[in-house]
């Protein structure tokens, strides 16, 4: 078994500011405890109660190339997603009656964990998201083109990305797989791809690994050969959130010698 830390690995932190630094502005106080980071430019999303999850009303700068889902012609963020933007100052959250939504209110929607998501899952999201990675939940297609009936453009600030139409059921489908996700239930939660400035959701190849969050009991033997053969041949690592620090394993195989 390898056990690794990730809060060392600066050069990935490094190269996502370095990818941001054209397009924001980070401005700091140095009187306040705050990780927060205010930005100048600040896309808007409206919150929607009834899929648990933030529909993407102006969006400006390049995150956007990573972050979200394009279904039926409309941007989504899951509330990891939406909470991690808001934590850096670089979304707006408004609710169904375009009145603004606090970071509080949010933090409280992720304790009723009714939308796919908990504070440990957050913390892996934002952990990763931190560093430069390329996160997205695992088996959600970051685009559909089963069904392309049109396509449209939707470009801000030196940005474009392709939306495809689907159909209402293919749509539908994927966000029932977001809210209707077992939390308790060991499973597979993110596809992790390295930090890519040519990433398109359109194309985004095999992730670098596949990542399952232990919450109880750790793997056995067994689940970690199902995941295995899941993954196909995909790299896969677990992670472990204690007292708010992130942890990942990866499980070799061992063969002990035979005794005469």
């Amino acid at each position: 078994m390898e056990c690794e830390d990730w809060d060392g690995l600066s050069s990935d932190s490094e190269l996502l500011e370095e990818d941001l630094k054209d397009e924001e502005e980070y401005n700091y106080t140095s009187n306040s405890s705050s990780k927060l980071q205010f930005r100048k430019v600040t896309s808007v999303a409206r919150w929607n109660s009834g899929v648990g999850m933030a529909e993407v009303v102006e969006r400006k700068g390049q995150l956007w190339m990573t972050t979200g889902i394009v279904h039926s012609g409309k941007l989504y963020c899951s509330i990891e997603e939406t909470l991690f933007l808001m934590e850096i100052g670089a979304l707006l959250l408004l609710s169904e009656n375009d009145e603004s939504i606090s970071l509080e209110t949010m933090y409280q929607q992720l304790a009723e964990e009714k939308d796919g998501c908990f504070w440990e899952l957050y913390e892996v999201y934002r952990h990763l998201k931190s560093l430069g990675y390329i996160v997205g939940r695992h088996g959600i297609p970051w685009s559909l083109k089963s069904v392309k009936k049109n396509t449209g453009t939707v470009s801000s600030e030196g940005t474009s990305e392709s939306l495809e139409v689907q159909s209402p059921q293919d749509c539908n489908s994927v966000i029932e797989r977001f809210i209707k996700m077992d939390l308790n239930e060991l499973k597979l939660v993110f596809d992790v791809y390295l930090p890519n400035g040519k990433f398109r959701k359109s194309s985004p190849g095999d992730p670098s690994y596949v990542l399952s969050l232990i919450r109880g009991q750790p793997p056995s033997k067994i689940e970690i050969e199902a995941f295995e053969r899941q993954c196909g041949g995909i790299p896969l690592k677990f992670c472990l959130v204690e007292h708010g620090r992130v942890s990942f394993y990866s499980f070799s195989k061992v063969e002990l010698p035979v005794l005469p």
